[in-house]
């Protein structure tokens, strides 16, 4: 392509400072350095993690790097290759990743979990492998979201942190495996490993909890009880595989309580998809002492969790999922063709395409609980 090796002037949605909005800016990509990928990017969805890194820092979370391009749940085009790249090439659709694959750290070579340790550190600061950014605005260095950035028309990532996907995919619906989808749909089939004929209960049906019914239906769940305060989630959650739906602003005791007399002792497997601590303990307390398994998905990095002990002693699991569980390059390529076999829904969360000016309005959309996934093309 005529703009490799040259830096690229294009439009990404800047934060500058915590808690204000997203400004369109006019930024400039360096050229990947070795081991390096840079992607065009096609389209992004709006995740409440990047609501959260933004109006969060400092408060529940520790404080973050501004500016920020925000965004890590995106699909798009290899533009150019770093020296030592193998594993994609100019031209491949490919999905950014939150959690690297080097398939040669302690950790991938584990099967207990999918938490790459190749630039950990790094990518959580925002920056790439050498401490710095590939994105510039204003003359001064604007950091990479989880080293990133998909609300940038082009971004560069580790190669590690990239997979290649089906020539077909179609960019604007399998964005989405990039964080919330994978996340939700792991928690339960990784994870949790929610079994044949068992009863579960989801709490938080945004897009993650939306994924994480329909990891429990592809599991075989019998009974699915949704949980959430928006009633207008009740149809859509049923859409995902929910057999009921459970309001706690419709019952007087707490939604625990409810969720053990529904279902005569608790449930087999409870998912918390919320980020709040006190869902998170609610979730546990209404798993049955006889083996359930309470898994938390919501993000929270400050937040801190109290339960009684007896619910551990008497036989309650409580597990954390990142990422579902994938390791990823090899489990978002293995979904999306999933998604295009039929096998995964995609195009059900996409509620509200728009545009990369739009990006605010995303935010406003999911915070009132209007949308399941807003998607920026770019």
């Amino acid at each position: 392509m005529e703009t490799e090796g040259k830096v690229i002037k294009c439009r990404a949605a800047v934060a500058w400072e915590p808690g204000k909005p997203l400004s369109i800016e006019e930024v400039e990509v360096a050229p990947p350095k070795a081991h390096e990928v840079r992607i065009k990017i096609a389209a992004s969805g709006v995740c409440h993690t990047d609501w959260t890194f933004l109006h969060e820092a400092g408060k529940k979370m520790d404080p973050q790097p501004f500016p920020v391009v925000l965004g890590h749940e995106g699909a798009g085009v290899v533009e150019s290759i770093g020296p030592g790249v193998t594993r994609v090439s100019k031209g491949d659709k490919v999905i950014p990743l939150v959690v690297a694959q080097c398939g040669q750290c302690e950790r991938c070579l584990s099967p207990k979990t999918n938490l790459c340790t190749k630039n950990w550190v790094q990518l959580q600061q925002c920056v790439l492998a050498d401490g710095t950014s590939r994105i510039t605005c204003r003359n001064q260095q604007v950091y990479q979201f989880i080293g990133i950035s998909t609300f940038s028309e082009y971004t560069v990532v580790p190669e590690d942190s990239v997979t290649k996907i089906h020539p077909d995919a179609p960019l604007d619906k399998v964005c989405l495996l990039g964080c919330g989808v994978t996340t939700g749909y792991g928690a339960a089939v990784n994870t949790g490993k929610v079994e044949a004929g068992s009863t579960c209960a989801v709490f938080g049906l945004g897009a993650v909890g939306l994924a994480a019914i329909m990891g429990c239906k592809a599991a075989g769940a019998s009974r699915i009880i949704a949980v959430d305060i928006n009633p207008d989630k009740s149809e859509i959650a049923k859409t995902f595989g929910a057999t009921e739906f459970v309001n706690p602003k419709d019952h007087s005791k707490p939604i625990q309580e409810v969720l053990r007399e529904l279902t005569k002792g608790g449930v087999d497997f409870s998912i918390e998809c919320v980020g709040n601590v006190d869902v998170m303990r609610a979730a546990m307390e209404a798993c049955t002492p006889a083996g359930g398994v309470c898994v938390m998905v919501g993000w929270t990095q400050k937040g801190e969790l109290s339960l009684v002990s007896q619910d551990i002693l008497l036989g309650k699991t409580l597990k954390g999922s990142y990422f579902g569980g994938w390791k990823s390059a090899d489990g978002v390529s293995k979904l999306v063709q999933d998604y295009m076999s039929g096998r995964l829904m995609l195009d059900e969360f996409v509620t509200h395409p728009l545009t990369l000016d739009q990006v605010n309005q995303a935010f406003d959309l999911m915070i009132t609980g209007k949308s399941i996934r807003s998607v920026l093309k770019m």
